[in-house]
């Protein structure tokens, strides 16, 4: 057999193993979290969350709102250093973002089992 019909076949069957697994990854909804940051962060937006009395006093503010707490849940990086400490049943994780005028805030949510809380809003 020469190598163009060899090559012929190849690209045939590669292309039908790409139709295939275009197919079967096409209807999930599958997110590749391998980095710490992102494994984090997409678990605090998955569960339910929930604001303490002292964040929900800076949210009525008009310097953030519930989109800027959003936005640093999804684009924000977790600082490792300070997060990760146990706290009243769950443990504390330090978020530093933005908000939508460009300001850098501080985010302290606390990771329990079944929900999220928004435990403090520092304006840096």
């Amino acid at each position: 057999m020469k190598f163009y019909q060899r090559l012929a076949y190849y690209l045939v069957g590669f292309v039908m193993g790409l139709f295939v697994v275009a197919l079967v990854w096409s209807g999930k909804d599958t997110r590749c979290n391998y980095f710490p940051n992102s494994r984090v962060l997409s678990n605090l937006r998955n569960k339910p969350f929930h604001y303490s009395l002292e964040a929900s006093e800076r949210l009525k503010e008009d310097w953030i709102d519930t989109l800027d707490i959003k936005n640093t849940l999804t684009y924000g990086d977790v600082d490792f250093d300070r997060s990760n400490i146990k706290k009243d049943g769950g443990k504390l994780y330090v978020i530093e973002g933005k908000t939508t005028t460009g300001e850098p805030i501080e985010l302290r949510v606390i990771n329990y089992d079944t929900k999220a809380v928004l435990d403090n809003i520092i304006k840096k």
